[in-house]
């Protein structure tokens, strides 16, 4: 995948296929440490311990449709890379951690990509899941509940579509406004 933004939305949608009503999307870049760290949370069902040391193998997955699941070996391909790191928990019942950390000025680091993007795409995808993004940089930080969303929609008896828009305008300006180095 060509931005770190697309591998969380991969990461956010085994969330979701794994029954996660919350997700939080924690990003800290630093460039005075050299260093952008990116972990997501869930309260899905988790997986067993045999599952979490095989699911970073291409040829595991817990599918159906298709024999392979390349998400998350891609994912840790993406860290290694870049001379990061790459930390997965799980608990039956409790829901996934992962906790991914990269060299930000790495030249074999991928770009983190457009995560107003990636962010609005799961509230319209999944209107139901109750998300939280976190984004802090050198220069300030943010937080972004999609419950807010739904505030503004029962505020201003919006539909969810009319509500996208400003709510991606917010989550733009708020990247730009900490200068987000991805």
């Amino acid at each position: 995948m060509r931005e770190l933004s697309l591998h969380i939305l991969d990461i956010v949608t085994n969330a979701i296929e794994a029954e996660a009503t919350r997700v939080i999307i924690d990003i800290r870049e630093s460039q005075q440490e050299d260093d952008l760290r990116i972990r997501i949370r869930d309260n899905g069902r988790g997986m067993p311990e045999e599952m979490v040391r095989q699911v970073s193998d291409p040829f595991v997955t817990t599918r159906t449709t298709r024999p392979v699941g390349m998400g998350i070996s891609l994912t840790k391909q993406a860290t290694l890379m870049s001379k990061g790191t790459f930390d997965l928990k799980s608990t039956l019942g409790k829901g996934t951690e992962l906790c991914m950390r990269f060299r930000l000025n790495c030249l074999n680091r991928v770009p983190l990509g457009d995560m107003a993007e990636t962010v609005i795409n799961l509230i319209i995808g999944t209107p139901d899941l109750h998300l939280c993004y976190q984004h802090r940089t050198d220069k300030g930080r943010f937080c972004f509940d999609s419950y807010w969303v739904l505030g503004r929609m029962a505020e201003n008896d919006w539909s969810l579509y009319q509500t996208i828009a400003p709510a991606k305008e917010f989550l733009q300006d708020k990247i730009k406004t900490i200068e987000s180095l991805g």
